[in-house]
């Protein structure tokens, strides 16, 4: 067996495998039983080894290097225009305390450096990053920020998790049924029942499903993050608008490749539709759908804050919010570098599969 049948088979066979082990994670997890650290750290090893293998062996090393680097300098100019905006707008971190003596003000503003010219406020705090110190909240009573993004975030990213799963196993079929079934009622109410949910706010079917499922059936409870239970409704709510979106692009994209050529050499030999649909058309469909699951995922996984806000979830969400109401600077900035973080790995990961799902496609 050749160097390329080997790559062949392991690109063929280890991503299915890997997605199996993640998902049956994942499965456990909503279940509401914990997944224990050597089994993530298993998950996480299993994710690295195969893009490192298949970034060596499609010689996209180089690429991947290079939009490494570009990261830093992104989350550079991330963290200094955030800096700099923070400090251009009118007021301050403690400007609204209450009877605050001007002495008492001057104490706390040196004990936080914000009395320093701005240039050493911002040098120090690059410092800090550097080291992977994200600094004290100003407004949690000097609790670290690493240790409230280590309590909250992993609640965000399940929740991400969850709904992103559910949006691609709803959103994908939904597509290719109503594609299969192009200009019938079964198409005509699929795309129905998409348009709808896209244009629904997610806080009007939070609020309906809390009254449906809460007040008037008092099967689901309506807030918190402690087993399956809770887990149902705020997945579905923010997975129900991106499933309604990646079901119309995926329509969109089959109708375009069920009418090539080789679509049509395979309904020749005879080929059934549905060995046709997901063995042929799906694959080459997919490209659209990736392109918008880059955005996608890292506006999920760092957590919907409108849907952390409704369901009392303890997640990013709350620290977000209540981090720019309070002028709270490293919190604010430590937020937004780590969803700009999620943001560019995402769209790194999706430009990698976009070769394993069309080997046409070259990066450089």
């Amino acid at each position: 067996m050749n160097i390329a049948m080997l790559n062949i088979m392991l690109c063929r066979f280890a991503g299915p495998f890997i997605l199996l082990v993640l998902f049956a994670s994942v499965v456990v997890s909503f279940l509401g039983y914990e997944v224990t650290a050597p089994v993530l750290w298993l998950d996480g090893i299993l994710i690295i080894l195969f893009f490192t293998y298949y970034t060596i062996s499609q010689g996209l090393t180089f690429y991947v290097f290079r939009r490494i680097l570009q990261t830093f300098f992104v989350l550079w100019v991330i963290a200094t225009m955030t800096f700099g905006l923070l400090r251009i707008i009118p007021g301050g971190p403690f400007d609204q305390e209450k009877a605050l003596a001007p002495e008492v003000k001057a104490a706390i503003e040196e004990k936080y450096n914000l009395n320093a010219p701005l240039y050493e406020q911002y040098g120090n705090y690059l410092l800090r990053i550097a080291k992977g110190d994200l600094g004290t909240s100003y407004k949690y009573y000097d609790r670290n920020i690493s240790d409230m993004i280590a309590d909250s975030l992993p609640n965000s990213f399940q929740l991400g998790i969850f709904s992103l799963i559910l949006a691609f196993l709803v959103g994908i079929p939904a597509g290719v049924y109503a594609a299969a079934n192009h200009n019938t009622v079964k198409d005509s109410t699929t795309m129905i029942l998409a348009i709808s949910s896209v244009s629904l706010p997610s806080f009007l079917v939070a609020a309906i499903m809390i009254t449906i499922f809460t007040f008037k059936l008092g099967i689901l409870p309506p807030a918190l993050w402690d087993g399956t239970a809770f887990y149902i409704m705020p997945v579905v709510v923010l997975g129900l608008r991106p499933a309604a979106i990646i079901a119309r692009l995926t329509r969109a994209s089959v109708l375009d490749v069920i009418r090539s050529d080789y679509i049509r050499t395979a309904r020749a030999k005879g080929l059934s539709e549905t060995v046709i649909l997901y063995k042929h058309v799906l694959k080459n469909s997919l490209i659209p759908v990736l392109t918008f699951a880059g955005p996608l995922a890292a506006g999920i996984l760092s957590g919907a804050f409108i849907i952390e806000h409704i369901y009392n979830i303890p997640g990013m969400g709350k620290h977000f919010i209540m981090s720019v109401t309070n002028r709270d600077y490293p919190l604010v900035i430590a937020a937004t570098l780590i969803f700009s973080f999620l943001l560019i790995i995402s769209n790194l990961i999706v430009d990698i599969l976009y070769t394993y799902f069309d080997p046409r496609i070259k990066l450089s």
